[in-house]
């Protein structure tokens, strides 16, 4: 896992340039990563898919289901700052063979135990061997892309979540219907099991590990930026404020919104299932489309700002827009039709601002700013599902609790993504970390 040297990339890299299918393996590795990350967003997925069942197994309040996400939430958010360590100890084939390993291992007990205690142990032991992973994921998929063409392979490890609930949430859903919610569970353990015997066997880095452009840097003599400079800059701070209520709102979405649209909008369980799909249908193409387009606009000269600061931050308005216009919608369709706008345009923006990361970053320490990013940006998942199950329980109508949490999350991520756009400016913040290294060295 060297990095290549400034003058003389080192044998492995070498043989991965000059093979000639060296882009079909690129994509290939990258699809194994989507795969990856699909059966992790089923994890989570699988808990609003069952959370009907558990509520009645478990004779569980609103508010409890909403603490078991939200912890949930906070273990992967605190297990993201483990991404930067476990690359530094571990080479990226090991490190995420073990977190896969070690997420199939935490969802058995709550077969065995099905009690309010050991969901909750679950859900937490869950987090914390989830958070690394999509950093890592990202990083892996990262060295196998250069720079400028980042937007679409993050697009589409994002895109994972999606493809969990077009493809994998309605399986389970039959499997739910017809054995019952600990099936599912077992199901989604030996798939992620199952899937580090390909990785094991096919993955080695690419080219662009650690380094902006093969044979232009050396990551192991590059010098770092001080970490608080990173964190702190403008750029990082207003992607934050951007995706921490996407987050909130994807967190909700995969808790609560079979639910909803169970108990909310008179849907039937085997209905909610299906139609819990329908957001990821909308996020799927925006995800792809808006990524291709960045991509290829930043190829053309388009500041990096412009075509992945600005452009999903109007996105995440106008999904503002449509959660706070739900209470006037007249009927159930179109109301799922606005959630599932509002959900498409906000998971959009969270590859372009993951790949904005990368800009203001030295390679070698581009895992570690993913890690800290993509936690931080889960802390939106800590607030969402608990606040959720408080107004639930609080609501005179179970339509009005589920309204009255969009449009607040509406209102929130409005206002943010207003605010990330006077914030964050990557190319400025590159010059400035840029000195700031040269200062250090």
């Amino acid at each position: 896992m060297s990095p290549t040297a400034p003058s003389m990339p080192d044998a492995s890299t070498r043989r991965v340039r000059s093979r000639p299918e060296s882009r079909r393996r690129a994509w290939g590795l990258t699809g194994l990563l989507v795969t990856l990350y699909a059966l992790s967003s089923a994890d989570k997925a699988v808990f609003g898919l069952i959370t009907v069942p558990l509520r009645e197994e478990l004779h569980l309040s609103a508010t409890q289901i909403g603490m078991t996400g939200s912890i949930f939430f906070l273990a992967y958010s605190l297990g993201g700052f483990l991404a930067g360590p476990l690359n530094r100890m571990l080479t990226l084939k090991w490190a995420i063979a073990l977190i896969a390993i070690l997420w199939s291992a935490v969802l058995l007990p709550l077969i065995v135990w099905a009690t309010f205690a050991a969901l909750l142990i679950s859900r937490t032991l869950l987090g914390m061997t989830e958070g690394p992973a999509s950093a890592l994921q990202h990083t892996a998929a990262y060295s196998w892309h250069a720079p400028a063409k980042r937007g679409l392979p993050g697009a589409l490890i994002t895109s994972g979540t999606t493809i969990a609930k077009i493809a994998i949430v309605p399986v389970l859903a039959f499997v739910m219907h017809a054995h019952g919610w600990r099936a599912t569970v077992l199901v989604l353990a030996a798939a992620s099991a199952l899937w580090v015997v390909p990785w094991l066997i096919t993955w080695f880095p690419g080219p662009y590990l650690g380094v902006g452009k093969p044979g232009t840097a050396d990551a192991a003599t590059e010098p770092a930026v001080p970490w608080r400079h990173i964190v702190q800059s403008r750029t990082f701070l207003g992607g934050l404020l951007a995706v921490i209520p996407a987050y909130m709102l994807i967190s909700v979405v995969l808790q609560w919104l079979p639910s909803y649209f169970e108990n909310g909008l008179g849907y039937s369980q085997l209905q909610s299932g299906w139609m819990f799909a329908f957001p990821s249908f909308v996020g799927f193409a925006a995800l792809i489309g808006g990524s291709v387009l960045s991509d290829r606009a930043v190829a053309r000269g388009w500041s990096v700002r412009a075509v992945r600061v600005i452009a999903p931050a109007i996105g995440i308005i106008i999904a503002g827009c449509l959660l706070l216009a739900l209470p006037s919608i007249p009927s159930r369709m179109l109301t799922v039709t606005a959630i599932s706008l509002a959900y498409g345009l906000a998971i959009a923006a969270f590859p372009l601002f993951t790949a904005t990361m990368s800009e203001i970053c030295p390679p070698r320490q581009l895992a570690g700013t993913l890690g800290i990013f993509l936690a931080m940006q889960s802390l939106g998942g800590v607030i969402g599902p608990l606040a959720t199950g408080i107004i639930l329980d609080s609501a005179a109508t179970p339509v009005a609790g589920y309204q009255l949490t969009f449009q607040l999350i509406g209102a929130i991520g409005a206002v943010s993504a207003l605010l990330a756009v006077s914030l964050a400016d990557p190319a400025r913040d590159r010059s400035r970390n840029r000195q700031i290294a040269s200062e250090v060295r």
